[in-house]
C-alpha cells in the first residue's frame, strides 16, 4: 500500500503531482544523507554568488577606479570620483535591467530548451567571465580606468544575465521536489551573500596588498562555480532526485492551457478538485492564469526587492562610522564590510531560515502587503544616517554607529522573511501543471523590482 496524494507531510509533498500510474508503481526513496537538500543549498549559493562577489569587493573596485586620478589631472580626478561614488548604482542597473529581458526569454524557452542545457550553459558562461575578472586583477589598468570600468560593467551584464537564467531554471526545477528542497535553494541564495562577505573580510585582513586580496577573493568564486557544475551533474545520479525528476517528465507538463479551461479555474493545490492530465507540450506556458493567481504576491515580491536594492548596497555601503576621524581599523577598514555586507547577508539568511518553521501571514492575508509596504520607512532611516559624501541633504539624524547596524539587521530580516514567503507561496497557489512556469514568473517579479529599484537608487544617490 502507498499513501494517498494528500497524505504526505506538507514539506514532503512536491509541487507537481505525480501521475497515478507512476505514484503506485514505485516506492518513494528517502533522501540519503540529505544529499539532494545539500545540492540545492549549494546551487542556491551559486545562483546569487556572482552578484554578491561583485558588490562585496567594494575596496577592490575603489582601488581600481582611483588609480588614474593621481596622474590625469583635475578632469581625471572628477571622472574617477564620479565612477567611484556611483559605482554600486551602476552595477545594480547593469545587473538587473538585462536580467529582466533574460527572464522573459527563459519563460519562452522553458518548454523548448531542457533545463540541463540552460543550467549548465549559464554556469559555464559565469565561469568564463569570472576567469576574465580574475585575470584583470593583476593587470595595471591605471592608464585606462574608464575602459576598465566599461569592461567591468560589460562583464556584470553578461554574468548577471547568465546568473538569472541559472537561478530561474533551478527554481523551476525545484518545483517538482518536496518543499524542503525549495527552502534549501532559497536559504542557499542568502548564504551566498554571507560567504562572499566573509571571504572579502578574510582576504582584506590576510593580504597586505589589495590586488592579492582580490585575487584570492575572485579565485574563491571561480572554485565555487566549478563546485556548482559538479553537484548539478551529480543531482540526477541520486535515486531520490531521479524519482522526482522522472515524475516531472511523466506528470502533466507546462502545457499550453486554453483560456477558460478547467485547469485555469481549478482549485488550489491541496484542494479536492481533480487535476486533468494534460499532454506534454513544447509550447509557451499560459501566462494569463498565472498572472491572475499570483498578481498580489507578485506585487509584494516586487516591492520587497524594490526597497532592498535602493538601500543595499548603494546607500548602506556608503554609511561611514561617525568616529572615522579616529583612524581605528574598525571605523576606517572594517566598518562597511561588517555593518553593511556581512550583517545584511546574515540577517537576510536568518529571515529565510525562519520561514522553514513559521509561515505567517498566509498567501491571501491582507497583512502580508501591509508588512511589505511598511518597509518603505527604511528609506528615510538610511538617508538620515551618516551617508557620505552628501552634497544636498546635510542633516544627519542618526549620528551613532549603532543606528545603521540596527537598521541593516531589520532590513535584512524583513527582506529574507517576507521575500521568501512570497516566493514559496507563488508556485503553491497555481495548478501544479503551471508550477515551474509560476516559479519563473515570480522570479520575473523579483528581478523587475531589482531593476526599477536600482534605477531609483541612482536618483536617490544623486539627490544626497
Amino acid at each position: 500500500m502507498h499513501p494517498a496524494a494528500g497524505s504526505f507531510p506538507p514539506d514532503e509533498e512536491p509541487l507537481i503531482e505525480e501521475s497515478t500510474v507512476n505514484r503506485y508503481s514505485r516506492q518513494k526513496p528517502s533522501d540519503r544523507l540529505h544529499g539532494t537538500y545539500v545540492i540545492f543549498f549549494l546551487l542556491g549559493i551559486g545562483s546569487l554568488l556572482p552578484w554578491n562577489f561583485f558588490i562585496t569587493a567594494k575596496h577592490y573596485w575603489m582601488y581600481k577606479l582611483q588609480n588614474c586620478s593621481d596622474q590625469a589631472g583635475p578632469a581625471g580626478q572628477a571622472a574617477a570620483s564620479d565612477l567611484r561614488d556611483f559605482f554600486e548604482s551602476y552595477i545594480s542597473i547593469a545587473s538587473t535591467v538585462p536580467s529582466v529581458l533574460c527572464l522573459i526569454g527563459n519563460f519562452l524557452l522553458v518548454n523548448k530548451v531542457p533545463a540541463s542545457v540552460r543550467i549548465l550553459s549559464s554556469l559555464f558562461v559565469m565561469l568564463a567571465v569570472f576567469l576574465v575578472i580574475t585575470v584583470l586583477v593583476k593587470v595595471d589598468t591605471s592608464a585606462w580606468t574608464t575602459g576598465f570600468f566599461a569592461l567591468t560593467i560589460g562583464c556584470v551584464v553578461i554574468v548577471s544575465s547568465a546568473s538569472t537564467v541559472f537561478a530561474s531554471s533551478i527554481f523551476g526545477l525545484s518545483s517538482c521536489f518536496p518543499m524542503k528542497n525549495l527552502q534549501a535553494l532559497i536559504s542557499g541564495q542568502a548564504m551566498g551573500g554571507t560567504i562572499s562577505a566573509v571571504a572579502s573580510l578574510i582576504d582584506l585582513a590576510a593580504a597586505a596588498d589589495v590586488t592579492d586580496s582580490a585575487l584570492a577573493y575572485f579565485l574563491t568564486a571561480d572554485i565555487f562555480i566549478v563546485i556548482c557544475v559538479t553537484v548539478y551533474l551529480l543531482l540526477p545520479r541520486l535515486e531520490y532526485s531521479r524519482y522526482y525528476m522522472s515524475s516531472q517528465k511523466e506528470s502533466p507538463s507546462l502545457a499550453t492551457v486554453p483560456p477558460g479551461s478547467s485547469v485555469e479555474n481549478e482549485a488550489e493545490p491541496g484542494g479536492t478538485a481533480n487535476t486533468p492530465f494534460l499532454a506534454k507540450s513544447t509550447g509557451i506556458p499560459p501566462l494569463r492564469p498565472i498572472l491572475q493567481k499570483t498578481g498580489l504576491l507578485g506585487f509584494c515580491l516586487f516591492y520587497v526587492f524594490f526597497i532592498s536594492i535602493i538601500i543595499f548596497p548603494s546607500l548602506s555601503s556608503n554609511i561611514e562610522s561617525v568616529s572615522k576621524s579616529s583612524g581605528s581599523l574598525w571605523s576606517t577598514k572594517y566598518f562597511a564590510p561588517l555593518t553593511s555586507f556581512l550583517l545584511y547577508n546574515l540577517a537576510d539568511w536568518c529571515g529565510r531560515q525562519i520561514t522553514a518553521w513559521i509561515q505567517v501571514p498566509g498567501p491571501k492575508s491582507k497583512l502580508l502587503p501591509v508588512l511589505v509596504l511598511l518597509r518603505t520607512v527604511f528609506l528615510p532611516l538610511f538617508i538620515l544616517s551618516n551617508y557620505q559624501p552628501r552634497a544636498h541633504i546635510q542633516t544627519v539624524v542618526f549620528n551613532q554607529d549603532v543606528y545603521p547596524v540596527v537598521f541593516t539587521v531589520l532590513l535584512g530580516l524583513s527582506n529574507g522573511y517576507l521575500g521568501t514567503l512570497v516566493i514559496i507561496y507563488g508556485p503553491k497557489i497555481v495548478p501544479k501543471e503551471l508550477a515551474e512556469a509560476a516559479g519563473v514568473v515570480m522570479t520575473f517579479y523579483l528581478m523587475l523590482g531589482l531593476a526599477v529599484g536600482s534605477a531609483c537608487s541612482v536618483l536617490i544617490v544623486h539627490l544626497m
